[in-house]
């Protein structure tokens, strides 16, 4: 059986355990609070068309405000209004798009030096569907100019009433409020890491726990998600830095999901853990999962750096694909786990201490898992599992609150998890005492050390006769 790792979980009492949870909810909460009271997360400036009941749909000149760096990407959306808004409609509409950015000395250079031509579902039903038009994921321009015509003018000019562009930014307020945080928990990762580190340098690795190893590597690549390199992306106009903060958070987040997964199956496999069968399968299952996001992400930034009109939601055929399969996928994975906690909880509620480790990890995962649900529910509501799910404005977050609540959620669970799966101040002296036959000895009654025990002699006594008198006592019971 595997030795139990020296772990502060095993020296906490109850009210201990509610202190950690209160604890936990007050560093999340605090962080609610501060996102709440902070800047929106968008910036908005609407340019609106009246067409005046036209015969003709004229094409547009679109002038954005002045940007700086920390305005970080551009989106220019439109809505279109119909005359009679009772009306259901569902059309495809072409449209040509030209972005220019403005330079110093007032001239215009082509961005990309080509003019783009896309197709855009027009959904309408009593109102019109937001439509993304052009997108930029990096900004090296102080202003850009955007052309954009319809294709078909005069059909569409007898059904449309006014169309409505609006300029969607980064907030510069809430930009310089991300780059704080983030230091902020980066400083903090760091510190956890580091004295995790320090509280176990003095137990060998093959004693730690599987929670321990899994810490170890966690922490560093929550140090990762917090991403310390985010502020080259104010300094540099390139797209790398944005696409490293995706890679990072996809990474931190699958090697979450494969840690869950490992954990609730290694807890009751005892002894090697072999890596054809117990590894294998699992890097497998959230290898898929990670391969699906990175791929969305990369494939969505490289493409929007040749043509800010792209969209892989409607300019790739094979996206209804990519999105089953990676439905598919985490059904796998959420079966998976479910059947590794239930066969753990079942073969181990009785087992001392390791039914304690079994019972605190789900308490705590639980809870944020349904803090999760609950954030994305306020955000998306039941559009999550449609399909403008994946078309939203691709800004992460609606208001610092929603930032702040999740680096925070998974800052603060990371955290809880080191303190409690940390080793104890007196846990290596506690290991001597219980390993070490000469400190064990500190234990027995002075009389056990001059007489001997009940079963056992002292060496300059008479072994034999001794033994030989219990012998005797045995037979005769």
């Amino acid at each position: 059986m595997e030795p139990l790792a020296p772990m502060r979980l095993y020296t906490l009492s109850k009210r201990h355990f509610v202190l950690v949870f209160v604890v936990f909810f007050i560093c999340f909460g605090l962080t609610v609070f501060i996102g709440i009271a902070g800047p929106n997360v968008i910036e908005t400036s609407v340019a609106r068309t009246d067409l005046n009941n036209s015969l003709k749909l004229k094409p547009f000149n679109l002038s954005s405000p002045p940007l700086s760096t920390y305005n970080q990407q551009l989106w220019l959306t439109c809505v279109v209004e119909l005359d009679q808004h009772d009306v259901s409609l569902k059309k495809n509409v072409t449209m040509t798009v030209r972005v220019l950015g403005v330079v110093k000395d007032g001239s215009t250079p082509y961005v990309n030096n080509q003019v783009h031509n896309r197709t855009r579902l027009l959904t309408c039903a009593q109102k019109c569907s937001e439509i993304i038009v052009a997108h930029l994921g990096y900004l090296n321009y102080t202003q850009y100019n955007i052309f954009v015509s319809f294709e078909d003018r005069n059909k569409l000019a007898s059904t449309i009433q006014n169309i409505t562009f609006t300029w969607k930014t980064y907030n510069p307020t809430f930009s310089q409020v991300e780059i704080w945080f983030r230091f902020v928990f980066v400083v903090l990762t760091f510190m956890v890491t580091c004295l995790f580190a320090h509280s176990l340098r003095k137990f060998s690795m093959r004693d730690w726990g599987i929670e321990q190893k899994w810490m170890s590597i966690l922490l560093p690549l929550l140090l990762l998600y917090n991403d310390p390199f985010f502020p080259l992306s104010f300094l540099v106009n390139s797209w790398f830095p944005g696409m490293l903060d995706d890679l990072f958070q996809s990474l931190f987040l699958c090697a979450l999901l494969l840690f869950w997964l490992c954990v609730y199956h290694g807890i009751r496999v005892q002894g090697e853990r072999k890596c054809l069968t117990f590894y294998l399968p699992k890097f497998f299952i959230v290898g898929l999962l990670w391969l699906a996001s990175v791929t969305l992400g990369i494939w969505q930034t490289v493409n929007e750096v040749h043509d800010p009109t792209y969209q892989y939601r409607v300019d790739t055929g094979n996206f209804q694909g990519m999105k089953i399969f990676f439905l598919v996928v985490a059904t796998t994975y959420i079966l998976y786990l479910l059947f590794l906690i239930v066969r753990a909880c079942s073969e181990l509620r009785n087992m001392p201490y390791v039914d304690l480790r079994l019972k605190f990890l789900t308490a705590l995962t639980f809870v944020v898992l349904v803090i999760s649900i609950v954030i994305l529910y306020l955000r998306f509501g039941a559009q999550v599992l449609q399909d403008n799910f994946v078309a939203e404005l691709s800004t992460h977050y609606q208001n610092s609150a929603e930032f702040l609540s999740f680096y925070g959620l998974l800052n603060f669970y990371l955290y809880t998890l080191a303190f409690v799966y940390s080793p104890s101040k007196n846990a290596l002296y506690e290991s001597q005492l219980k390993d070490n036959p000469a400190f064990s000895m500190l234990n027995d009654s002075d009389d056990d050390v001059i007489y001997g025990s009940d079963y056992e002699e002292m060496p300059l006594q008479n072994g034999q006769a001794i033994r030989a008198k219990y012998k005797e006592e045995s037979d005769s019971d």
